[in-house]
């Protein structure tokens, strides 16, 4: 009879019963088979700590350096941390304003604004812009600094001839140059054989005399633009690497996250920049702000894969969470009770962010290792598959953060700093 026919092909939900039956007896055998083999691991004498990736549930507890090395990373950590809290002067930073042509990009941000508006718009009532307006100043100010402010110095040109310098070395800075934060100075020799006068190239520490010189490489473009986004009302994070690079990220009130800058390569909210696009191995990577600081390897290196995670030996993990424990209560001291309790909530949802991308990964190697016998998953699918789980994740807790119901709404090599 027609009331008793099927309403599809009798063998389709079998099948699919079978095959997603199938996948969750692979997936728990190979979970299985990992952790015995971690458990019936030999011993070694390696006391390296491993990379944040590769640790499965293991409770971190923070304890104070005692060791002359992990005594050291913190000196080292303390000092790092106080670059971001030199552009807090709020005369400097209006005074750093005289810089920008305000009005270009403020107009750019909002015609920009206005276009990631329409987007929306046009695929449903309820769809959220993918960027703010704040969030397109700082693109704006990012292309204006990268394509007309700030030049990049790999060898200055002689000033008397204009001829390409060679490099002689490093000496010390003049008592003027002292002044103004140069905290050593390269020093050139014109190639010129009729001219042969010596350049310098003083390194400076201040953004603010930054302002005036507009050339440098990694570090002073970072130091002088990341300024400039505070001077924007941005917040902003000074984020160093351990390997020898540094960018910015700023904190996206529409998004309610981080998200890195990179204003050396013009890039704005690419974290895989580094160990993906260049195959950059790191091992730190530490974000300072005013406020605060955050460990974010975990944003930048989404595997375990030696090619891209280096281990991290400078002090034990629960040493580092002590260390940046303490920059945080040294950053917050004197700030009211309300706002420490907002870092600390924001940090705790940093921290979910963060975990999440490696419970990402680890569901991909999973993916990778159950379906190989299936099917061949390309990298670039992965990734892709990897970044729409994370746009509809940033979007639910959005609609969580606002009140709403989740239920119903929906290069070349590295430069050198």
């Amino acid at each position: 009879m027609a009331g008793d026919r099927p309403n599809g092909p009798p063998s389709a939900q079998p099948r699919n019963d079978d095959w997603a039956a199938q996948f969750t007896a692979s997936f728990r055998q190979t979970l299985s088979t990992v952790r015995m083999n971690t458990l019936n691991r030999p011993a070694t004498d390696c006391h390296s700590p491993p990379v944040p990736s590769t640790i499965r549930n293991l409770p971190i507890v923070p304890s104070p350096p005692t060791d002359p090395k992990s005594q050291r990373f913190r000196s080292l950590l303390l000092g790092l941390s106080s670059t971001p809290c030199k552009w807090e002067n709020p005369g400097l930073l209006d005074e750093a304003l005289g810089v920008v042509p305000l009005q270009r990009i403020y107009d750019k941000a909002q015609e920009d604004s206005e276009f990631y508006t329409a987007i929306a718009q046009s695929q449903g009532p309820n769809v959220k812009p993918e960027w703010g307006y704040q969030d397109c100043v700082i693109r704006a100010l990012l292309h204006w600094f990268k394509e007309e402010f700030f030049q990049w110095v790999n060898n200055p040109l002689c000033s008397r001839c204009r001829t390409r310098t060679i490099a002689c070395g490093v000496v010390a800075p003049s008592q003027e140059e002292a002044a103004r934060s140069a905290h050593r100075v390269e020093l050139f020799r014109c190639a010129n054989q009729l001219c042969l006068s010596y350049e310098r190239f003083p390194r400076y520490n201040d953004a603010f005399v930054l302002l005036q010189t507009r050339r440098g490489r990694c570090g002073e473009w970072v130091n002088c633009f990341s300024m400039l986004c505070r001077a924007m009302g941005s917040r902003v994070r000074w984020v160093w690497n351990h390997e020898d690079y540094v960018w910015t990220e700023v904190y996206s009130v529409h998004r309610s996250r981080w998200v890195h800058v990179d204003c050396c390569e013009g890039q704005w909210d690419c974290p895989l920049l580094y160990s993906k696009g260049w195959s950059k191995k790191m091992s730190y990577i530490i974000a300072f702000s005013s406020d605060g600081c955050q460990d974010v390897t975990r944003r930048y290196v989404r595997s375990s894969d030696p090619s891209q995670a280096m281990s991290r030996t400078k002090c034990p993990e629960g040493v580092l969470l002590h260390i940046l424990n303490e920059i945080r209560s040294l950053r917050r001291q004197n700030l009211d009770k309300a706002e420490r309790f907002r870092l600390n909530k924001e940090d705790h949802v940093e921290e979910e962010e963060l975990r999440g991308y490696f419970v990402g990964a680890l569901a991909l190697d999973v993916s990778r290792l159950a379906l190989s016998g299936r099917h061949k998953l390309s990298d670039d699918a992965i990734a892709k598959a990897q970044e729409s789980r994370e746009q509809q994740s940033s979007a639910q807790d959005w609609v969580r953060s606002h009140g709403g119901d989740t239920g119903q709404n929906q290069p070349h090599d590295p430069r050198r700093n």
